[in-house]
């Protein structure tokens, strides 16, 4: 399949001004690109930059250097200093993101939180309906929770619901924020199916996996970022059992 993303020359700074402007260089000369139906695994200790990546990827975090251009209406759009409502429309249309954390906002019902992504592309309701109540039963959320706010449920409930809202929609482009953390193994599996089923459907993914088993049953690359490795060093899945 073609290639959907594509980053060249990456490079994120922070800069701590409470500790006299000490620099830190948490990004340095990333390259990489990838296809549709793949799936890249950052991989790297904490603090190696793998949550600053996808950040930046999608937006959050204004690069210091480097082009990051994603393939957006059948045309290459060049993100790296695009003009906000550029970046809202990808983020509408082209550019999925599963965090770690589930942010509502209070008193919206848990199904409402899952569909609103597909009433944003102009779904109708019904449709969206069905889909979100699919992924709910599918994540285990109990039916007798979907109209309440979810702000008031447990940890891992949350994640769950943080999953539906994130594979709602089709995206050609996903990144993923270690979405099996603390997950049992029942709905770890469930995660793993829909990444796959993404994957299957054409999308490309990337994504962090501190879990061994899950990174191994979805990755096709690997994105090495540990700092005293080459910044655009790749292994193969069969590689990454390892390390």
């Amino acid at each position: 399949m073609n290639t959907l993303i594509e980053v060249q020359d990456l490079s994120k700074t922070f800069t701590l001004h409470q500790q006299n402007g000490v620099v830190l260089n948490v990004l340095r000369g990333l390259n990489f690109s990838v296809r549709g139906g793949e799936c890249l695994v950052l991989h790297g200790h904490s603090g190696a930059g793998k949550s600053t990546l996808l950040r930046t990827l999608y937006g959050n975090y204004l690069p210091a250097g480097g082009s990051i251009r994603v393939m957006h209406q059948r045309q290459w759009l060049e993100l790296v200093g695009a003009k906000p409502r550029d970046v809202l429309e990808v983020r509408q249309q082209t550019l999925g993101y599963v965090s770690q954390f589930l942010r509502v906002i209070p008193r919206v019902s848990t199904l409402d939180v899952v569909m609103e992504p597909a009433l944003a592309r102009g779904w109708n309701r019904e449709a969206a309906k069905a889909r979100a109540e699919l992924l709910l039963a599918r994540l285990n959320i109990p039916q007798r929770l979907w109209q309440l706010a979810p702000g008031t449920f447990s940890g891992g409930e949350q994640q769950r619901v943080n999953i539906a809202r994130g594979f709602m929609v089709p995206w050609p482009v996903m990144l993923l924020d270690e979405p099996t953390a603390s997950l049992d193994d029942s709905n770890r599996a469930v995660v793993l199916e829909l990444i796959n089923e993404a994957k299957h459907a054409g999308a490309a993914l990337i994504g962090i996996f501190h879990d061994r088993l899950a990174r191994e049953a979805v990755a096709d690359r690997v994105l090495d970022m540990t700092p005293q490795e080459l910044p655009d060093t790749h292994l193969t899945a069969k590689e990454l059992q390892q390390c």
